[in-house]
């Protein structure tokens, strides 16, 4: 396992363990759920951009040709996640939100194994399988199938399709651009998308306390998925997939912490399967080498430039 392979890993879950807690500042912003997710792309847009500044001494320089084309993409794609999943979680139970947005960690790792045309090791199948039976058993306590939750579970699934297209799309958007100048260019063609969503949907959309939603900007959008993005890169598609998992079992850590909510003997096994997951992952074996010296620089390995 290669140096920048070794790094890459814990940065992509530092970046997860920080997405976990976006949920706690969307409940606490005094907007509604979309629009919330318009403000992180908005303030966390120039935030980005300064940041850039400071790091590289310039202001990112404007894409263009098929890497412009690509970041709109982006953008696009990952607007469409999160416009999908909070209109998703309005419309059926939180556990049945959990299960099936979580089908990213699945998707992208079938994405992968299917453009290099080979089957998992067994200890990747071995960590996939523990994965799925941990989020699972998280969720299906209270997951349920309803004709009344269909339309937001398919919205939620939706959500996940969208997500993995986001990572696909932004492994290929770089093209001579730093993570940040990349993640910043998505950010804004993200917001923009997501404005007209904001304005017609029915919730609040101008903030009276704007810190919870500045915090949210600055720690999901600039640190978490600054760091997905730069890690993405260099990791398998199995490892960055199985890696997203952190989120739900930290979300539950917080929810328990900051909110007092439950939990179970139950809840702790489904942990404990995401856990052991992400210890296999994390072998030498587990990132399977023989895979990686396959995979082009559009998915992933150590042959990609630097973010």
């Amino acid at each position: 396992m290669t140096a920048s392979l070794r790094f890459a890993f814990p940065l992509f879950l530092l970046g997860s363990i920080v997405l976990s807690a976006g949920p706690l500042f969307v409940r606490l912003a005094d907007v509604g759920a979309v629009q919330s997710a318009f403000w992180r792309l908005a303030i966390g847009a120039p935030m980005l951009i300064l940041l850039v500044r400071a790091i590289e001494g310039r202001v990112p320089p404007l894409p263009s040709g098929r890497s412009a084309l690509w970041l709109i993409l982006g953008g696009l794609f990952f607007a469409a996640d999160l416009a999908s999943w909070h209109f998703g979680i309005a419309r059926t139970t939180l556990a049945n939100s959990t299960l099936l947005a979580n089908a990213t960690a699945f998707l992208f790792p079938i994405w992968g194994y299917a453009v290099i045309r080979r089957w998992p090791t067994r200890t990747a199948g071995l960590a996939l399988l523990l994965a799925a039976a941990g989020i699972v058993t998280l969720a299906g306590q209270s997951a349920s199938v309803s004709p009344v939750n269909l339309s937001g579970d398919l919205l939620c699934l939706l959500a996940a399709v969208f997500y993995t297209g986001y990572l696909i799309v932004m492994n290929k958007a770089r093209a001579g651009l730093s993570a940040l100048s990349a993640l910043s260019f998505a950010t804004i063609a993200g917001a923009l998308f997501l404005l007209p969503v904001a304005l017609s949907d029915g919730g609040a959309f101008w903030p009276q306390d704007w810190t919870p939603l500045l915090i949210l900007a600055l720690s999901s959008q600039v640190a978490g998925q600054g760091l997905i993005i730069y890690a993405l890169p260099h990791l398998p598609p199995l490892a960055s997939g199985i890696g997203l998992l952190v989120q739900p079992l930290f979300s539950g850590l917080l929810g328990f912490l900051w909110f007092a909510e439950i939990l179970t003997a139950v809840d702790a096994v489904g942990m404990a399967m995401i856990f052991a997951a992400i210890l296999l992952v994390r072998r030498p074996s587990g990132m399977t080498p023989a895979v990686e010296k396959r995979v082009p620089p559009s998915l992933g390995g150590a042959q990609a430039p630097d973010r």
